[in-house]
């Protein structure tokens, strides 16, 4: 794919845009092999762009250059610009500027957003996985293991959640998620925010149960912290007590070394009452040339 191409795929992806988070390109999944360093977004007035990996400095300011007419062509405020590949990746403005503070939309859902941090605030990847938790939430008790900024809570407490349990280790990221339900102007009455790191703390996640629905959303690996590829079998090892007679489980997975059927046989090993139903598709904004390699989200039941 020539950059003449890239642009007219992204052009095409920004012809119906509007508010929403809108990927408009996802080089990530290796559909697009030449480009798979690259991923470009539309967050409302923001043209937002990440570099995961260094590239040759002709291609990079070709890359600039087209995306500067992108910029200008579709009114965007501003143009910013994240280097991945760097361990400390403030980003850069590299046209118009930034609100002091910014807000993204997903389904009319505003969410805190910054560009200070690795992570923005929110992973739009996920908007699938929350479309299905709205869907079944409504009158339901929600535990959210692994929250970050609590996205999935703010989704179920808009489709009618009867209670969400917010679990995760950092009170930032909590913090964040509390505001993000006030600037959507939702009764956080309903709503507990857990600052614990959720392999030792069972028993204060349990008093909170039973729970109709449970949300497994941990990073792959978090130094000091987390592994999945050791520790997701803990979580999934308590399930008998924190769940309902009737439970809904969300069992989220974004590691490409680990396929579905690592999270099945930790299922099938450690909680077989809980059967597969169904693998919720990705959006097509991120395609991905081997979905196994991809964001992997499974439903589980026990009835």
């Amino acid at each position: 794919m020539q950059i003449k191409d890239l642009q007219n795929l992204i052009e095409n992806n920004l012809n119906d845009k509007t508010q929403e988070f809108k990927r408009v390109f996802h080089g990530r999944g290796n559909y697009y092999e030449a480009y798979n360093f690259l991923t470009v977004d539309s967050i409302d007035e923001i043209l937002y762009v990440c570099f995961f990996d260094e590239v040759e400095k002709d291609l990079e300011k070709e890359l600039l250059e087209m995306l500067e007419i992108i910029y200008e062509k579709y009114g965007f405020k501003a143009f910013v610009l994240q280097r991945r590949y760097l361990l400390k990746t403030p980003c850069e403005v590299l046209k118009g500027h930034l609100d002091d503070e910014c807000f993204a939309i997903e389904n009319g859902l505003k969410y805190h957003i910054s560009f200070t941090n690795r992570n923005i605030g929110v992973f739009f990847d996920m908007k699938k996985g929350r479309e299905y938790i709205s869907s079944i939430c409504k009158d339901k008790n929600v535990l959210n293991l692994f929250s970050y900024t609590c996205a999935f809570s703010v989704s179920a407490i808009n489709a009618g959640a009867k209670q969400v349990v917010n679990v995760d280790m950092a009170k930032g990221a909590l913090r964040q998620g509390r505001a993000n339900h006030h600037i959507n102007k939702l009764d956080t009455k309903k709503v507990q925010f857990m600052p614990y790191n959720i392999l030792k703390s069972w028993n204060r996640i349990k008093k909170a149960g039973p729970y109709d629905i449970i949300i497994i959303d941990p990073p792959s690996f978090q130094k000091g912290s987390f592994a999945a590829t050791k520790d997701y079998e803990k979580i999934i090892k308590k399930l008998s007590t924190l769940a309902s007679n009737e439970c809904t489980v969300l069992s989220c997975l974004n590691a490409p070394e680990l396929d579905t059927q690592f999270i099945k046989d930790i299922f099938s090993t450690h909680a077989n009452e809980f059967k597969f139903e169904k693998r919720i598709n990705n959006q097509e904004t991120y395609p991905a040339l081997n979905e196994e390699k991809s964001l992997k989200n499974l439903v589980f039941k026990n009835f």
